[in-house]
């Protein structure tokens, strides 16, 4: 039997109220999880005054192991925003309806993820105030920034994909901006009078939105891919162990899909609970979702054993003694963790009774996201650890510094988000009532076809 995607007997009108008080009047876990994202925000908070005044110092950041969990934080936010805008994209191309309800979330996602992780670079510069050195401009003392370094490449990468992605989020807001215009009161009138920029919809806007709409999706496909193949020529350009690997660009981009993913179900369970969407984040959503996330999770297990293979066959010895050393060094609990939740957990995805059950899935997306984080983590920290020189040999631990920092971004995170849904609207209203009216239309063509096979067909005679 085919579930279908969503309900199709809702009324237009009703989808409308629906979505609008969502906005007004979310379950009590809503404000709950505002005080957590605020409470975990206030820890990184504290601890970024104190590494203002005091230095990098206590986070036991130095030579050779000046990355940490900072760049391994990064990597992970950066990783995350692939998935919102890029599938998106891709599934508004090849006319996926299931992508509707849930797409401006996932949006969002990116938007707020890219705001998250441009923050990383800048703490672990230490020196805040000069953040603006890496921006490409001319200064009284003719110098320009080092477009060898990382740090610039990566300013390149996330402004660009920042500002196109809120683009995108934004166009494709137009017309429920001005269903929020034409049925709120108050500052909120006046703010969606100027967002939803005069849409009236008549037919030449619908017919410049739409294209506007479709070559922004196009413009940022290979724009997404593009990004994380810079962010992870970061490690593969230079010559250190376990980083100078050629993979490494669709490694990455298949971590962030994955990555990605898993925070998208996460999303749509708090959401479908906070505003009581069950008639739209429905669960055949939810199971197509998985699936895909299991397809992209096998995607980045292939890689990943292409990756120790190629190490273990490989000629060189220090990033064979590097990959052991992650088996059964100090790191190997982690390590092991990170190949259990990326590789092994996501075959609960695989069955459909645990694809249906809520509460399996939630656990499941939170671990898969804790287990690539590791994955990051295990990327920067070992090789620090034992590269070619013996007196960088020795295992770097985080501070409590550091640790509150990461911790607390995932309030920022959360508190953007938050905010986001409750001032916007969640759910696209305009692209819903297009679903369902494609699927009536659809539907009415096959009652119309069968009417008129039956009328077609010759009727039997008098004497049978």
């Amino acid at each position: 039997m085919q579930h279908k995607d969503i309900n199709e007997d809702i009324r237009w009108a009703q989808i409308n109220k629906d979505v609008l008080r969502s906005m007004e009047n979310p379950r009590k876990a809503y404000w709950i999880s505002v005080g957590i994202c605020l409470a975990l925000l206030s820890l990184a908070v504290i601890a970024e005054i104190y590494q203002y005044n005091v230095g990098l110092g206590p986070t036991n950041l130095n030579w050779p192991h000046m990355w940490g969990l900072y760049i391994a934080t990064f990597i992970f936010w950066i990783g995350m925003s692939h998935s919102g805008t890029l599938l998106s994209a891709i599934l508004h191309i090849i006319h996926a309806d299931w992508r509707k309800p849930i797409y401006r979330f996932a949006e969002a996602m990116t938007t707020f993820t890219l705001m998250t992780a441009g923050l990383f670079p800048i703490i672990h510069l230490g020196r805040v105030w000069n953040m603006y050195w890496v921006l490409p401009y001319y200064s009284d003392r003719g110098i320009w920034p080092n477009f060898r370094s990382p740090l610039v490449w990566d300013a390149f990468a996330i402004s660009t994909y920042l500002t196109s992605s809120a683009l995108f989020l934004f166009i494709g807001m137009i017309p429920d901006l001005a269903i929020c215009r034409d049925n709120t009161r108050g500052w909120k009138k006046k703010l969606y009078t100027v967002l939803s920029l005069g849409w009236r919809g008549d037919d030449r806007q619908w017919r410049n939105f739409r294209k506007t709409y479709l070559i922004m999706a196009c413009f940022l496909i290979p724009l997404a891919v593009s990004v994380h193949s810079i962010v992870s020529s970061d490690f593969a350009m230079s010559i250190m162990p376990g980083w100078h690997v050629t993979t490494f660009p669709p490694y990455f981009v298949a971590g962030a899909l994955y990555s990605g993913c898993a925070g998208i179900i996460t999303l749509f369970i708090l959401l479908r609970y906070f505003f009581r969407f069950e008639q739209y984040m429905t669960l055949p959503i939810l199971e197509k979702t998985c699936k895909l996330t299991f397809a992209i999770a096998m995607v980045w297990t292939y890689l990943n054993l292409i990756e120790y293979s190629s190490v273990w066959y490989g000629h060189d010895t220090v990033a064979k003694e590097l990959l052991i050393d992650k088996f059964t060094g100090p790191y190997s609990p982690y390590f092991w963790a990170m190949n259990i939740l990326g590789s092994v957990l996501p075959f609960t995805l695989a069955f459909e009774k645990l694809r249906r059950h809520i509460p399996t899935m939630f656990a499941v997306s939170i671990l898969l996201n804790v287990g690539m984080w590791l994955e990051r983590w295990m990327i920067v920290s070992p090789t620090l650890a034992m590269s070619y020189e013996p007196f960088t040999h020795t295992v770097m631990w985080a501070s409590w510094v550091q640790w509150f920092i990461v911790i607390g971004s995932f309030g920022w995170f959360g508190l953007l988000f938050l905010v986001f849904v409750k001032i916007f609207p969640s759910v696209s209203m305009y692209e819903v009532k297009e679903m369902i009216f494609h699927r009536r239309h659809l539907a009415n063509k096959d009652i119309a076809a069968v009417m008129h096979r039956r009328s077609s067909d010759p009727q039997p005679s008098e004497g049978h």
